[in-house]
């Protein structure tokens, strides 16, 4: 098995992960509500962000497969934190499509949302909130 990516703590609560593949870089600062300057993700930003990532990559597979496209469509991620242990309680995602779609698309869309694999791999505690807007 293979690294997915190496992080490394650059100081001052910064981090720089590379993804061993490709070599991209993503940085991370800690939130400003946890001593953060939001200079940049957080790792919590980058939870409630992998998640919405999924759904709209499962999503495009699904409407590739069943002869459509979801092209153009933008998210909207808000992260709900929670106390008691500190935690991501909440992740809240609008989901807005360019156009409207057929009820048997939507069916596909709708579907696709909830089987992605980060869906599948938070824990039952965290909730999702999604909100699908078909249209302009």
């Amino acid at each position: 098995m293979s690294t997915t990516s190496t992080i490394t703590y650059v100081g001052d609560l910064h981090t720089e992960a590379t993804h061993t593949r490709s070599g991209v870089k993503i940085s991370t600062d800690a939130p400003v509500d946890n001593q953060g300057k939001g200079e940049c993700f957080s790792p919590t930003d980058l939870l409630a962000t992998a998640l919405g990532a999924c759904m709209v990559t499962i999503m495009g597979i699904a409407a590739r497969t069943h002869g459509f496209n979801i092209d153009g469509t933008k998210i909207e991620i808000q992260k709900v934190m929670a106390t008691s242990p500190r935690r991501v309680g909440e992740v809240i995602i609008d989901l807005n499509f360019p156009s409207d779609y057929s009820p048997k698309e939507k069916k596909f869309i709708e579907a696709a949302a909830k089987e992605c694999p980060v869906a599948q791999s938070l824990h039952p505690n965290i909730k999702q909130t999604i909100h699908f807007h078909y249209g302009k």
